[in-house]
């Protein structure tokens, strides 16, 4: 027996937060009785549960690791017709979702689920899940900038922060950064070396959590495995 919430966010339905408004919302029927409780709990091999009249299966849940390619969004569809990551992926994966967002010019590392729990705990602030980044930047990086990094700026009223900075190479025309972050605020990296004065040439997400990108090539994919799924939520 498990909590309807978790059956609905397990099922693909919404994460277990948006499923329990879709539950008191009075939208959810068990065996044919509408349940505008939380606390409910049901069998997932017996039991007949629907959301708007339509019934809800348990969904063979999918955790993908994609490499992300510059040049492509992460929504499924695109007003302006840009390429977009769903296109990477077998036709069949039509109920994957990313968890998170890379924005169109930022390479690297990004998951797809049906899974709504995991990908809330992934990207909820308060889970604080780490993620590495490699920035190649114009202009030699100095010390006192990564310590501003670390130490925190403000941006259009959001502090934005890494929790760790390092100068991997530099000359007088090129570095070479990496940031770790615990937030992922939008397009965070680019603002924080904006607000000293850098320009990002190239930026590449390396790791979640403790899964890396890895030898994982651009534009392809592969399944996480269960030790690495289990390792993504018990850093939580």
């Amino acid at each position: 027996m498990v909590r309807l919430q978790k059956f609905l966010a397990e099922a693909g339905v919404a994460s277990r937060r948006a499923s329990e408004q879709i539950i008191l919302a009075g939208r959810v029927a068990v065996n044919g009785e509408t349940v505008c409780k939380l606390g409910a709990k049901v069998d997932a091999e017996r039991d007949r549960v629907t959301v708007d009249g339509d019934a809800i299966r348990p969904k063979r849940r999918l955790y993908v690791a994609l490499h992300k390619p510059r040049g492509c969004v992460c929504s499924r569809k695109d007003e302006h017709h840009r390429p977009t990551i769903y296109e990477l992926l077998p036709r069949e994966w039509t109920s994957l979702y990313s968890v998170g967002r890379l924005d169109y010019n930022t390479e690297g590392l990004i998951f797809l689920t049906n899974d709504g729990e995991f990908s809330l705990r992934l990207t909820h602030p308060r889970y604080g899940v780490r993620k590495k980044y490699t920035a190649t930047v114009e202009r030699r990086v100095e010390a006192d900038a990564l310590a501003q990094f670390t130490r925190g700026v403000w941006d259009s009223g959001e502090k934005l922060k890494a929790e760790n900075a390092r100068l991997i190479s530099a000359s007088q025309s090129q570095s070479i950064v990496e940031l770790e972050l615990a937030e992922g605020k939008n397009r965070e990296v680019r603002r924080l070396f904006e607000s000293q004065g850098l320009a990002v040439k190239r930026l590449v997400r390396t790791q979640i959590g403790k899964i890396k990108l890895g030898e994982l090539r651009s534009g392809k994919w592969r399944t996480l495995t269960e030790p690495e799924i289990q390792s993504l939520l018990s850093s939580i």
